[in-house]
């Protein structure tokens, strides 16, 4: 895997190939919610490169909360995915384990803005 120099994009990069690897064997009934994972990830990744390049604070501000609020639809996903019995406990676990990484860094980011 290619090392990304920026750590939040390493952690949605790592968090999307998990995801790639362990949500390929969903029920039918089931793919929308796939595939709303899937696409929120990839949001995620838009909106922390937007976050990067930004110069104006306040929009920086706004990527990095809507990194925050696409991170918490992330996580109630899974736990739907759980609760459907579509993932087991140990990939619900690492899956938290990716989203907290995620959240620290923009939690980081967001606080060394106000500074």
């Amino acid at each position: 895997m290619k090392e990304e120099k920026f750590k939040i994009i390493q952690f949605i990069r790592e968090l999307i190939i998990y995801i790639d690897d362990n949500l390929d064997n969903f029920p039918k009934k089931d793919i929308e919610l796939k595939n709303r994972i899937r696409n929120a990830s990839y949001d995620l990744l838009e909106y922390a490169y937007k976050a990067n390049i930004n110069s104006n604070l306040d929009e920086k501000r706004n990527s990095l909360e809507n990194i925050m609020a696409k991170v918490k639809i992330i996580d109630f996903l899974l736990n739907l995915c759980y609760d459907k019995q579509i993932i087991n406990s140990k990939r619900y676990l690492k899956f938290g384990e990716k989203i907290d990484d995620i959240l620290k860094y923009t939690l980081g980011w967001k606080k060394s803005l106000n500074q």
